[in-house]
């Protein structure tokens, strides 16, 4: 059987290249995508965008535009971030404000008077993102009604990627990163790991 490829990027937005988001999660993604096993090989064309390696000096045009270019190529769109601020990066969330817009990664379709529903423009993308907390997850989750989530999923994901319940259930959040055991760690990026492969098996099992 033909192996077709899987077009992949990977969005980290993290400015410490030894962070348990870039060095782990980013990292295990990476690594998993370009592994080779055997019979169940995989091939995959990977790009990343490393939103704190790049020079956000303004004008930003062409790098904007080279983004842009990337989430159109990209079938599955893997984002890695902490959360900070109950907000992701400064930088992931420019790259929501100037790549994600209006007339290009959804626009809004009137109902009457002053409302409409956003209608995608790319919801032919398949997305997983991970996102990391200082904090512990039951006071989020209570306390603050798990509002990182909810805003990122609700609030950006189904405006661009439409609206699917695979979107709020592939955003996996890890805890308490900084004080959680490394058998803890390494658990959170076997779950990434797990995550990657069941996405390359799927898309296999699509080409046969």
């Amino acid at each position: 059987m033909k192996k077709e490829r899987m077009q992949n990027l990977i969005i980290v937005g993290h400015p410490d290249q030894k962070s348990f988001c870039y060095n782990g999660i980013f990292k295990t993604i990476q690594k998993t995508l370009l592994e080779n096993d055997g019979k169940d090989r995989y091939l995959n064309e990977i790009e990343v965008i490393d939103l704190y390696r790049d020079k956000f000096s303004r004008p930003r045009i062409d790098l904007i535009e080279k983004y842009k270019e990337l989430v159109k190529w990209a079938d599955r769109i893997y984002f890695v971030s902490p959360v900070w601020w109950f907000r992701l990066t400064p930088r992931v969330e420019i790259f929501f404000d100037e790549v994600l817009t209006p007339g290009w990664a959804y626009n809004f379709v009137p109902i009457a008077g002053p409302y409409a529903y956003p209608k995608p423009h790319l919801s032919d993308k398949k997305v997983r993102t991970y996102i990391t907390h200082g904090a512990p997850a039951l006071p989020v989750k209570t306390l603050y009604l798990n509002s990182p989530k909810l805003r990122l999923v609700m609030g950006v994901f189904t405006f661009v990627f439409g609206w699917r319940l695979s979107l709020w259930f592939k955003t996996k959040q890890f805890w308490s990163v900084p004080f959680v055991s490394t058998a803890k760690r390494k658990k959170y990026l076997e779950t990434v790991r797990k995550d990657v492969v069941r996405d390359l098996r799927k898309h296999q099992i699509k080409q046969k």
